[in-house]
């Protein structure tokens, strides 16, 4: 169910450094608008090298939403409450201006129910800030995706360094922080409620030696990135570890009509952005699951989610720090910034729950789902 409310906006331009400005039209000052909450800024500077960026701040150190250039248009979902948000132009001679926005919000806030769906992706990249990934001319094809589908601004990685938040998707649970970790693990985790509930899964792994692997090691596969490798429900038995399969199996399946209700993909350590660029990571999504987004299966009632397992080592935020999660899908709300926090316990339950299956491992059973985004 949607709950619509309406909000009053109060704004003013102020400049800071570099003789910059930041005009916001829209919301203008004093309206009264529905959520999402539109926002249309423009910006200039006396730098002569130009505007680097602009973005909103919808709390002190909370950049909801940047973008390369000299002007944004984009909207921000908000919940109850009032948030003194700033629109913050960045230029290149390392000044800034800014225009801070009040924003209060009355009423319920927009709530949504996960979809029902028949598969079921998640991809995950590598260690990368959200700011340096959203907005970012090094990522135009994920960007073009987040302007298309739904941005969770305000998702947060659990913990440092990556494997913790690998068994977060897939347990509920960190289990570890030891990267080199290389045991089987009995915890609770998403393939026993796979299995009860009847539903099929892969994990399909670039670079993996051979179907069924789990061993540790296989240059530039990384055992770490690939969770499902580690549980018991899988080591211990002959059949599901078959689904452990290479990544050049996925556009066979897709190509055969045989994708599983859950899919993990594991870019290896080259194309996930940890040994090799942001660019390169962009090309490998658009190359490798840009067809699966124009495919009749996936346009029926796939839903996808990108995310990136942790932030850099410096920032802590939530554990792991602030990191970019988009959500995908033919029932996702076209063009969606949600400001709703999460984490990766949230993806977790969500896909679960687009699955039809209703016991959850771990803290997924008391996360909150992104049915927002929908």
């Amino acid at each position: 169910m949607k709950t619509y409310f309406l909000i009053c906006v109060t704004a003013f331009m102020t400049t800071l450094a570099s003789a910059g400005t930041v005009t916001v039209t829209a919301p203008l000052n004093n309206s009264t608008s529905s959520s999402p909450v539109k926002y249309v800024a423009s910006a200039t500077t006396s730098c002569a090298k130009g505007i680097s960026s602009v973005g909103i701040y919808t709390a002190p150190y909370q950049l909801a939403y940047v973008v390369n250039g000299a002007s944004l248009n984009t909207s921000l979902s908000l919940s109850a409450g009032t948030y003194n948000t700033v629109v913050q132009e960045w230029d290149n001679c390392g000044g800034y201006a800014k225009t801070p926005i009040t924003v209060t919000v009355s009423g319920g806030t927009v709530t949504g129910t996960v979809p029902a769906s028949s598969h079921v992706f998640v991809v995950v990249e590598e260690n990368h800030s959200y700011s340096s990934v959203i907005g970012s001319s090094s990522m135009p094809y994920l960007n073009s995706l987040v302007s298309k589908y739904g941005l969770a601004t305000q998702y947060y990685a659990n913990t440092h360094p990556s494997i913790g938040n690998y068994f977060m998707m897939t347990s509920g649970q960190i289990i570890t922080n030891n990267d080199s970790f290389c045991s089987t693990l009995t915890q609770d985790n998403i393939v026993r409620h796979l299995m009860t509930a009847g539903k099929t899964w892969k994990s399909y792994a670039e670079s993996l030696p051979s179907v069924g692997y789990t061993g540790c090691s296989g240059y530039p596969y990384a055992r770490k990135h690939n969770p499902l490798s580690f549980f018991s429900d899988v080591v211990n038995s002959s059949s599901e570890k078959l689904n452990l399969v290479p990544f050049t199996q996925f556009a066979s399946d897709m190509k055969n009509g045989t994708l599983p209700n859950y899919s993990f993909i594991v870019p290896n350590l080259l194309n996930d952005a940890h040994d090799g660029t942001l660019s390169q990571a962009d090309t490998w999504l658009k190359n490798n699951i840009g067809p699966l987004l124009a495919s009749s299966l996936f346009q029926k009632d796939g839903i996808l989610v990108i995310v990136f397992d942790e932030s850099v080592d410096t920032d802590t935020a939530g554990g792991g720090g602030h990191v970019a999660a988009v959500v995908i899908g033919p029932k996702v709300k076209p063009g969606y910034k949600s400001t709703t926090n999460y984490q990766h316990q949230s993806t977790l339950r969500t896909l679960m729950e687009a699955l039809g299956i209703s016991t959850f491992p771990g803290s997924a059973g008391s996360a909150k789902d992104m049915g927002g985004m929908f």
